[in-house]
């Protein structure tokens, strides 16, 4: 393939640089780190205690792990044409490079923007989650309480200097965390079970009737926010060792371990508290839910260590989304659709420390806006962007997989299988495009009933689709592949 830019060797593992002597990304993540890396943007503490809960209170109540099941089904078809595609996606764009390759240079830079803006919603969106978990968990310490983005701007800082470091720093950082809360998560399953729950195990995951009592659409839109970032391995593909089969094995790792992880831990909640007070407490102590069941079933220690695990959890979020984010802007900036100083990487750390600082400031000037306005920092600074989030991902899993098929039916002299190439990501299409409608239906309800905010959203994604072509045709093409 022809391109501007030639490729040598480096002496250092063999590391592609340009001729000009501008470092690449590098790293040697396996796929455990990878997993670890993107399930820690899934939270899994945080979710528990927040989105399982909003789940269980406005969706389809005892029902809701088994929307985990279908959810999970749904992105599986994904994942298969996802990892198919992947030997031959070069670059480490993620959905950009995916639906670049199969949809085009527009709408593969379109997708880039609703990407980017998606993923950095996120990131801000949960230091309203954080700045109030610190200062809980603080004054049970004794401590007097102060602002919310006090304290969101000292993890802030954290994140930035992570950020800025080698990407193997932060995906040991998160293997810590995330060991951690899933190891207490477990602990709390286990125990609950063990002891029969408030009163005997809860039926809802199999009862028909209650997966579809209630609003069952709420309930698998609040699922699809539990997934967020699962598909990110491929972000890191520069960075991974042998990033052909590491891509593969950490995308269908974190899919599964996400799913039955969600499935279990959001039944046992249920049981907990039992299925006949389940939407009750979830309705009127959503905020205390977890924590009560918690002090119930692993007594005061676990209570604290829930407590926080609940906080590091949400570090753990916000540190991967924002090495998730500043690759993006990595790879655009390579791609010339930002100013290209942001596409260089660190000479040492092998990072992209410029795209990260680029990252911190957007993601600052969001926080200090949010605090300046007095939004509340859950039900609106992170619901709001949580649901921009929602809206742009659900959007992208469906392009990238009519991406796949569009891709293999281009080029049958790549011998993957019908199953791959065409079934699989087909009925992924479908089942995601079904769950995008499901998402706009309730798009309202994402952002606290304010309709002028679900129709800025719809415009900040058009107007990214608009703005993807007018950038095809304005910026030269840099080939890297």
């Amino acid at each position: 393939m022809a391109s501007d830019v030639s490729l040598e060797l480096s002496p250092i593992a063999d590391v592609p640089v340009r001729s000009t002597g501008t470092t690449r990304l590098r790293g040697n993540l396996g796929v455990w780190q990878i997993v670890f890396m993107v399930t820690a943007a899934a939270s899994p503490l945080g979710v528990l205690g927040g989105t399982v809960i909003v789940g269980i209170g406005t969706g389809n109540g005892t029902g809701f792990p088994a929307t985990y099941i279908v959810t999970g089904i749904a992105l599986l078809l994904f994942a298969i044409g996802f990892t198919a595609m992947t030997p031959y996606v070069r670059t480490a764009g993620a959905f950009y490079a995916y639906i670049d390759k199969g949809l085009g240079r527009s709408i593969g830079l379109s997708a880039g923007l609703v990407a980017l803006l998606s993923y950095i919603a996120v990131e801000t969106g949960c230091y309203g989650l954080i700045g109030p978990g610190i200062d809980n968990l603080l004054q049970s310490w004794g401590f007097p309480s102060a602002p919310w983005w006090v304290y969101a701007f000292g993890v802030f800082a954290v994140v930035t200097y992570f950020g800025y470091r080698n990407i193997e720093l932060s995906g040991k950082v998160l293997a810590v965390g995330l060991l951690a809360e899933v190891a207490i998560c477990l602990v709390f399953d286990a125990v609950v079970i063990a002891r029969g729950g408030d009163s005997g195990l809860s039926t809802g995951i199999i009862s028909h009737d209650q997966v579809f009592s209630g609003a069952p659409g709420v309930g698998i839109l609040f699922a699809i926010l539990s997934f967020l970032g699962f598909e990110a391995t491929a972000v890191f593909r520069d960075e991974a060792h042998d990033p052909e089969r590491t891509i593969k094995r950490a995308t269908y790792s974190s899919l599964i371990l996400i799913t039955v992880f969600y499935a279990l831990s959001s039944w046992a909640l249920i049981t907990a508290v039992g299925d006949k007070n389940a939407v009750k407490i979830a309705t009127e102590n959503s905020g205390t839910m977890l924590s009560d069941a918690t002090h119930r079933y692993l007594g005061p220690v676990g209570f604290q260590a829930i407590q926080v695990l609940f906080v590091t959890s949400l570090f753990a979020c916000i540190l991967s989304f924002h090495n998730i984010v500043s690759r993006y802007v990595f790879v655009l900036s390579e791609r010339n659709v930002f100013p290209k100083s942001l596409g260089v990487a660190h000479s040492r750390h092998f990072s992209p420390h410029r795209a990260s600082i680029a990252t911190s400031i957007v993601v600052a000037a969001l926080v200090i806006l949010g605090a300046v306005t007095h939004l509340d920092p859950i039900n609106q600074f992170y619901t709001w962007l949580g649901g921009f989030s929602a809206v742009g991902v659900v959007l992208l899993y469906a392009l990238a997989s009519l991406a796949v098929v569009v891709f293999f039916a281009r080029h049958r002299e790549h011998k993957v299988g019908i199953w791959k190439g065409a079934v699989a990501p087909g009925l992924g299409f479908l089942a995601l495009a079904a769950l995008f409608g499901l998402v706009l239906q309730n798009l309202k309800t994402l952002v606290g009933g304010s309709d002028p905010l679900a129709v800025t959203i719809l415009a900040l994604l058009i107007g990214a689709f608009v703005l993807g072509p007018i950038l095809a045709k304005l910026r030269p093409k840099l080939e890297l592949e």
